[in-house]
Order: structure tokens, then C-alpha cells, then sequence
């Protein structure tokens, strides 16, 4: 039985721990281990996380029978748009195929809709297989993009967009 709650400020390290058990598994043939590194540092670092909660993105936890195995943080009005952005969806390795990330999009959107939202989007990396999990539910590609993100790496994404 998979369920979904808001993250309080106090289990932002299970999304932490969720990250670096999930990143390099899901990033070894992408990114070398010094990126990896890096981005872990940047974008999941304890007090980076506070600041994204604090500028407005929403953490969930998916939970198997009480047990952490993903989690997806979004924000509404990204951009200031009506668009709700998918800033992480993560689903451990030894979780997929169940059905978990799909939950987690299906949550997403009825947050969305909730807010008035007309849909949702997302970044992926170009060379990620999530991106054709992405397509079967729907998203499709809108632009590229590459975004540098410091120390002479880049983030080389497709941008997939969800319209209700």
C-alpha cells in the first residue's frame, strides 16, 4: 500500500538519504562521479532544501507500508504561469515497476488542478529513460535546454509539459 504526505521541515533528511541512494544509480552512465558529487552537494544539501521550501516548493513522501521509497517536490504558478513545475520525482530502483511513480505524477496533478493549475511540467535529462515513462503518461517534449549550473557542468534537459 503506497501513501503520499507533505514533508515536515524535520524529514527533509529522508529526502536527502532518498536522493543519494537513488542519484547514483540512476545517473552512473549520464554523469561522472564528480558532477554527481556536485549536484548532490547543490541541489540536496540540508539547508538548500529549507531554502526551496521556503521559496515555495512542496516536498512529498511516497511511503510502502511505512517505508520511504520516493519522493516529489513541485511548485504552482512556476515561472508565473499557470503551470505547476515537477522540480524531483524520485522512486527507488528496488520500487520501480510498481505503479509508485505514476501515484506520484497522479498526485501532482490533482495538486495542480487543485490550485487552478492548467497543467504540469518538468525537466529531464535528454539521456534519462525517465523520459519515455514521462511520454506514456503524456508529457511531451517543448524545448532543450541547457542550464549551466556551476563549477563547467550543465544540465542538458529535454523541457515535458502536461497540459490538462
Amino acid at each position: 500500500m503506497i501513501s503520499i504526505h507533505r514533508v515536515a521541515l524535520t524529514e527533509l533528511p529522508i529526502i536527502q538519504h532518498l536522493a543519494h541512494e537513488i542519484w547514483p544509480q540512476t545517473y552512473a552512465a549520464i554523469l561522472s562521479v564528480a558532477q554527481l558529487e556536485y549536484m548532490l552537494a547543490k541541489f540536496y544539501a540540508l539547508d538548500v532544501l529549507e531554502k526551496q521550501l521556503e521559496k515555495g516548493q512542496q516536498f512529498f513522501l511516497a511511503e510502502e507500508n511505512g517505508f520511504p521509497v520516493g519522493f516529489l517536490a513541485i511548485e504552482h504558478d512556476c515561472k508565473a504561469s499557470l503551470l505547476t513545475k515537477i522540480h524531483k520525482l524520485y522512486v527507488l530502483h528496488s520500487c520501480q515497476g510498481k505503479g509508485i511513480g505514476k501515484q506520484l505524477i497522479d498526485f501532482a496533478s490533482t495538486e495542480a488542478k487543485g490550485h487552478k493549475q492548467k497543467g504540469l511540467f518538468l525537466n529531464v535529462n535528454k539521456y534519462n529513460s525517465a523520459q519515455l515513462f514521462y511520454a506514456k503518461l503524456g508529457f511531451s517534449i517543448i524545448q532543450e535546454e541547457v542550464i549551466p549550473i556551476g563549477n563547467g557542468y550543465v544540465m542538458d534537459d529535454y523541457v515535458m509539459q502536461l497540459l490538462f
